[in-house]
């Protein structure tokens, strides 16, 4: 080797690269001016030969071999630094030529490094990663990743035989995050973070950041252009962001894409079901499920996560992949083309999110560099026992960071219009789940997760402050206050909340035999007592039809299905005109009998069969009704939009009110039996002089009811009822709910009467 050569190389650093232990090769790797020329260095394990072509001049300067592992460098007579490339032969004898990745400068500014560090870089996710890009004339990807505790990080990949010596990644400074530029790389390749830890330990990482993965049970992540996209749904998100969704109509269809609907399973030669072949394509589901979304009448379809997840049975709610789409139904394009699909059908989409807790699997975010990244070291804090996950850090900016911007990035890149946030309480409390013993108390002794708390304050306020008229909503199922309050008010900032306590009550009431709930009344309308003290959205979801609850349908009473069914149709009755938004897990709206089960299709067969094809149809009318009427969602929010007129008839298990906007016009009656007793001539207070016409009831024939119904407008009379001067009578079918508009007007037929009173009392005077 030529002596000045020799004298400019750093051994010790050569054998730091050699051992893959370089936490910033760039600092001897790649081209560096010196005194002497320009020093090029290379390490690259199985060639035999390489020589350094100069891409102005056409030059050749062959390299010397420094280290029999493949480390190569050349001193030339430049005082700059020039565009070169690689002309590599290897030992096999083979040939290629190469960019050097180690010429490249960082994508990372300070103000990116002081951000992220600060947990504000909100779109972090456009560093963090894997991105095509050109730099320099030169296509390749871009790399970062943040590994604070790690020795050292390469990106590998089949690109590089899997060899972590190949590609080591810059660490900047002392922010943890390392970075590296791969020229040739493209779109489709499979990658991973080999991470060697300090103790010399080394593992395979997934990309927590990555926009693809492998389908299960692969677990690579993989280069995708997530800018390569044309969207066509701007007439959606411009009328999304110019209305406020507490005073629309919310009805939302719960959705599971692994089971919704599902296809035959493929098989290879030897009869073994290919994998992932007995799901549809996101482009399938979503023009099969917008054009089922539109005829019943739903506004949004909610999501079941579908972030990345390894483990079918989960749901979704393990996630391992925060930032990609899952590869069991298509790639992230195929996704996005179902989102804007419904959107320029009018129908919004809600993704379930999982910020509360990440599984264990090896190449996910565990113990990510060999230390405690993501989740706290103390399994008090940083485990659910009965869950058998990890708990977010949220004491760590970084770790909030990248929640925070992976909330943003949905809405962002994906366009969605909201995220319903899982398992909030589990944030709240630092009990959660644990016994005595199995917890940490905070600063003050008590139980709440002050930090968690911040960090949804935080999500919150940033959400709203892009004023896009996307929105979150919270899965919190304990009673702490102002979960939908304003954040500036010491609320937790949400637009929306599930309202558990209903379900749960009202669940319980309909699972009682209609003879004893008389004695259960109360279950029935405690919720009014607390309706307003937050935003809610009643919901059936899909916890209610798992784990041995059964269905819905079968959770009714009755020895006869069509009983059962009737007791149905009476719940989805009231819940429509209970205030709140509205939530149902598909399966339902056609009274499954079974419970549902993620690993096939819900039931469409049973809509060969009349009660369910009728339950369909009942639920249809319900959503039509609740679209087309305000009273139904304007003042959802606003006590002036509801009103009692009986609410002590525990007797009868019947209950009445008012659904009522500012105009009297738009007012609507529900009167809903809960008992098996028919009434004929149900005298039933009403809030003004006028007519009363029947707009849907459940004993309704056509939806499997016994035809008790009221079909002429009711006129109401100056007779008092319910504690109200003017009142009508009407028809009460059993286990029902009617639904009476109500129109004011000056009844005729009360004026004659008095007119001819009158006309009595004259006579009588006279005589």
């Amino acid at each position: 080797m030529d002596k000045t050569l020799y004298e400019l190389m750093d051994w010790a650093g050569i054998e730091e690269i050699v051992y893959s232990e370089a936490a910033d090769p760039h600092r001897l790797l790649g081209p560096h001016v010196t005194e002497a020329g320009l020093l090029i260095q290379t390490f690259i394990p199985t060639a035999a030969d390489i020589v350094v072509k100069g891409m102005n001049n056409g030059r050749l300067y062959p390299m010397e071999r420094a280290d029999d592992a493949g480390f190569f460098a050349v001193l030339l007579p430049e005082k700059t630094k020039i565009s070169y490339l690689y002309q590599v032969t290897y030992d096999n004898g083979t040939t290629g030529e190469l960019v050097d990745p180690y010429c490249f400068d960082p994508c990372y500014t300070e103000t990116d490094i002081k951000k992220f560090s600060s947990g504000i870089h909100y779109s972090i996710f456009e560093k963090m990663g894997a991105h095509p890009m050109t730099i320099k004339d030169t296509k390749g990807v871009y790399f970062s990743v943040w590994a604070p505790c790690a020795m050292r990080v390469s990106v590998v990949g089949d690109f590089n035989l899997w060899d972590g010596r190949r590609h080591p990644m810059r660490r900047l400074g002392d922010s943890g995050i390392f970075e590296l530029f791969i020229p040739g790389l493209h779109t489709g390749m499979i990658y991973k973070f080999e991470i060697k830890a300090k103790d010399g330990a080394v593992q395979l990482k997934s990309d927590p950041y990555a926009g693809f993965c492998e389908l299960r049970p692969g677990n690579a992540s993989v280069i995708w252009d997530m800018e390569g996209y044309s969207w066509n749904d701007d007439a959606w998100l411009k009328k999304r962001a110019s209305v406020n969704l507490a005073r629309e109509p919310f009805s939302i269809y719960e959705v599971h894409l692994g089971s919704w609907l599902r296809k035959e399973a493929e098989y290879d030669e030897k009869g073994s079901p290919l994998n992932g072949s007995e799901f549809l394509n996101y482009r399938e589901i979503g023009k099969k499920l917008v054009s089922y979304v539109k005829e019943m009448g739903y506004t949004h379809v909610e999501l079941l996560p579908v972030m990345e997840h390894p483990l079918d049975a989960s749901w979704g709610y393990q996630v391992t992949g925060y930032y990609a789409p899952t590869s069991r139904f298509g790639t992230p394009d195929d996704f996005k083309y179902f989102v804007e699909l419904l959107h320029q059908e009018g129908i919004g989409v809600i993704l379930d999110w999982v910020p509360a807790h990440f599984p264990r699997d090896s190449f996910g975010l565990a113990c990510f560099d060999g230390t405690c990244v993501y989740e706290h070291k103390d399994p008090r804090q940083g485990a659910h026992p009965h869950w058998g996950t990890l708990i977010y850090n949220y004491g760590r900016p970084q770790v909030t960071n990248f929640l925070i911007a992976n909330a943003l990035y949905w809405v962002e890149k994906y366009h969605a219009d909201g995220i319903r946030m899982d398992a909030v309480a589990s944030m709240l409390y630092l009990d959660y789940g644990k016994n005595p013993g199995e917890w940490i108390p905070n600063i003050y002794g008590g139980n709440e997760n002050l930090e968690a708390v911040e960090f949804l304050k935080h999500l919150n306020s940033i959400f709203k402050n892009r004023k896009d008229g996307a929105v979150l909503i919270a899965e919190e199922s304990t009673a702490w206050p102002r979960v939908t309050g304003d954040v500036k008010e010491d609320g937790l900032g949400f637009d929306f909340k599930w309202n558990m306590g209903w379900m749960n009550d009202f669940t319980g009431y309909m699972q009682c035999d209609p003879y004893f709930r008389k004695n259960h009344y109360g279950e029935l309308t405690f919720s009014l007592l607390y309706a307003y003290s937050e935003d809610f959205i009643l919901v059936f979801s899909h916890d209610e039809v798992v784990h041995l609850k059964g269905s819905m349908i079968g959770k009714m009473p009755g020895d006869t299905m069509e009983k059962k069914a009737a007791n149905l149709r009476a719940a989805y009755g009231f819940m429509t005109g209970h205030p709140g938004k509205k939530l149902l897990f598909m399966g339902q709206e056609f009274g499954q009998v079974r419970e549902w089960d993620e690993n096939r299709s819900i039931d469409w067969e049973l809509l060969d069969e009349t009660l369910h094809s009728q339950m369909k149809d009942y639920v249809k009318a319900l959503n039509h009704l609740y679209i087309s009427q305000p009273a139904l969602y304007a003042f959802d929010y606003d006590p002036e939009g509801f009103e009692w007129v009986e609410c002590t008839n525990s007797g009868d298990s019947i209950i009445v009110f008012l659904r009522k906007t500012k105009k009297k016009g738009e007012t609507l009656l529900f009167v809903c039996n809960f008992d098996t007793m028919l009434h004929e001539k149900y005298p039933v207070g009403v809030p003004f002089e006028g007519k009363y016409k029947e707009l849907i009831n459940s004993s309704d024939t056509s939806f499997g009811g016994e035809g008790y119904q009221n079909k002429r407008v009711k006129i109401s009379k100056k007779k008092e009822a319910n504690e109200r001067e003017n009142s009508i009578e009407i028809t009460v079918a059993p286990l029902s709910v009617a639904v009476f508009s109500c129109t004011p007007v000056k009844v005729k037929t009360t004026k004659r009467v008095a007119i001819k009173k009158d006309k009595k009392v004259k006579q009588e005077n006279l005589t």
